[in-house]
């Protein structure tokens, strides 16, 4: 049977892909701690584990009806970004994807009451929250990579059925795997009149002293593995804007039991600011025994009625 061997919360800041003299130039001369922080956890995490492939939950890939899981046999190419083309320009990447994960869990998507479909078209859109972690953590080590999309119009137990079924095409397909969450903590731009001020690193800049204060709370609970008071306060996070809605995260709890999830995160790097929004790269070891396994989702009527029956898969 597949698992989860290990699972992260991490910051894609398009700072960390700018020349290490920009980017202290930002910085009041200092490098930002997220780039160490992300060669160090390569080393501990990605050189070290035993695994097959890397699920990133991107937190910059927005669907509308559905989730999306890439299905291609290898991604390659160029990349510049549509919202940043200055910074992130003509990055070559090139990784082999993983179809039969792709589409175990768009099979699977039925079963745990959402939509889930597998693209393979090579034409299909790349965004950088998988893309730069891919440069600091993938490059030249030859594994699979694989993205999940956030779906717009999703809510908290969206979010989570579509982690419980990855969790269940881990499980089938057989896989050991390392879940990346990839996207921010509260997420709240400067405006452009004012961002360049707030440029640098140290957390003063975040966009309000109660973002501050909801970020360093939250990663409390992750470091003492208090996963459930994380889910449970997710009304109370919301007014501080986490990146997707936070989903990046719910997915992987979704795909790890959710608030029967005890592990406890190690930091790598500090806690940031990126131009307003709250940036941490923390990391989850699989405890004895693995990760919870993903929580069953009762029938639900109204999905079973437009899907036609509980068992139809999603379209591939």
């Amino acid at each position: 049977m597949g698992e989860v061997v290990g699972a992260g919360l991490l910051a894609h800041v398009p700072t960390m892909m700018l020349p290490p003299e920009t980017r202290r130039e930002l910085n009041e001369g200092k490098e930002i701690s997220l780039v160490p922080g992300l060669h160090q956890l390569r080393k501990d995490v990605f050189e070290t584990l035993d695994y097959d492939t890397v699920v990133v939950l991107d937190s910059h890939w927005f669907t509308t009806v559905e989730f999306v899981v890439t299905a291609q046999d290898r991604r390659a190419g160029l990349f510049t970004a549509e919202e940043l083309p200055r910074g992130m320009c003509r990055i070559p990447y090139d990784w082999r994807g993983d179809p039969e994960l792709a589409f175990a869990m768009a099979d699977a998507g039925s079963e745990h009451s959402t939509w889930v479909t597998a693209i393979d078209d090579p034409y299909l859109p790349m965004y950088y929250a998988t893309l730069n972690l891919w440069k600091f953590l993938g490059e030249g080590l030859d594994k699979r990579w694989v993205s999940v999309s956030v779906a717009q119009t999703g809510e908290r137990e969206d979010f989570l059925r579509a982690g419980r079924a990855l969790g269940d095409a881990i499980a089938r397909t057989d896989r050991k795997v390392l879940l990346v969450a990839s996207g921010a903590l509260s997420h709240t731009f400067h405006k452009l009149r004012q961002l360049r001020d707030h440029e640098a690193s140290d957390p003063k800049h975040i966009h309000s002293p109660e973002a501050y204060a909801a970020d360093l709370e939250r990663i409390a609970w992750f470091k003492d593995g208090d996963h459930a008071r994380v889910l449970d306060t997710m009304d109370a996070f919301m007014p501080y804007r986490p990146e997707a809605m936070f989903a990046h995260y719910l997915m992987l709890a979704g795909a790890c039991g959710e608030s029967d999830l005890r592990a406890a995160a190690r930091q790598y790097g500090d806690y940031e600011n990126s131009i307003g929004t709250g940036q941490v790269h923390l990391w989850f070891d699989a405890p004895d025994g693995g990760f919870p396994r993903p929580h069953r989702t009762p029938e639900d009527p109204d999905f079973v009625r437009q899907m036609g029956g509980p068992d139809l898969p999603a379209a591939g």
